[in-house]
């Protein structure tokens, strides 16, 4: 009898309060481990890396770009400079037409032509005749045109570059 009246004195809402309790700290718990899980999928998807690739998508992937079509200038007049003294040739005297596959870069050479012609005057200069006498020297020289004909673009702020440099005529006297 005494278990009775110990258990008639407690309160029925204290056993209430203990399952209320009891549901607060499970739903926490649950919705912790919901936001975590949340969490983990959202890392995997957008921080794992690309999605692997269907294979519709990995052939779109693997075609090269169509290539534009060669833009071609002449670089109007013909250069003409005197080689140092002491060689078997005096002059030489060059046509030489530049290539791009982008038109603005077309137009940048074209609206710099003055500093584009003191560039390769200045280089042409400093060439030696025996030296371009062989094909090798020619192909030098060519190279070395294409670079200063990129760094002048390149200062002037082009986002492209010249691809090829080619002398359609070259004549040393």
């Amino acid at each position: 009898m005494a278990k009775e009246k110990v258990d008639e004195n407690q309160d029925p809402s204290e056993e209430e309060g203990s399952g209320s309790k009891k549901m607060i700290i499970i739903m926490a718990v649950g919705g912790l481990l919901l936001l975590l899980a949340g969490v983990g999928i959202s890392y995997f998807l957008f921080a794992g890396g690309e999605p692997p690739a269907t294979e519709e998508a990995a052939k779109v992937e693997e075609e090269p770009a169509p290539p534009t079509a060669a833009i071609y200038h002449e670089l109007k007049p013909q250069f003409t400079v005197n080689f140092p003294p002491g060689g078997k040739a005096r002059l030489m005297q060059l046509s030489i037409q530049v290539m791009s596959r982008d038109q603005a870069v077309i137009d940048l050479v074209v609206d710099n032509d003055p500093m584009v012609r003191h560039v390769l005057l200045d280089l042409l200069g400093r060439q030696e005749s025996e030296v371009l006498r062989g094909r090798v020297g020619k192909e030098a020289l060519q190279a070395e045109v294409l670079k200063s004909l990129n760094t002048v673009v390149e200062d002037q702020g082009g986002s492209g570059e010249v691809e090829a440099a080619y002398f359609t005529s070259f004549v040393m006297q």
